[in-house]
């Protein structure tokens, strides 16, 4: 199973590679499927690449309901 969670965009390089932000851990992401990505953008990143982007509305929406799933605990 894939979770998509979403990360903020909080650096870019030349290279079409940056760092994305998941709630304090920073990973390393390509942004070659998203041209025009800026830092501040919302993200998705699956397998390493950035495969879709967010408004900032539905990023905090969904890191919510991320928050109270984490809450319940695990499923038995």
């Amino acid at each position: 199973m894939c979770l998509a969670v979403p990360g903020k965009v909080v650096s870019l390089e030349s290279n079409g590679t940056g760092k994305v932000d998941y709630l304090g851990t920073t990973v390393l992401a390509n942004f070659s499927l998203l041209p025009g990505v800026k830092v501040g953008d919302w993200v998705i990143v699956h397998a390493g690449f950035a495969i879709s982007r967010l408004d900032q509305k539905e990023a905090r929406r969904t890191l919510k309901l991320f928050k109270e799933l984490e809450k319940l605990g695990p499923a038995d």
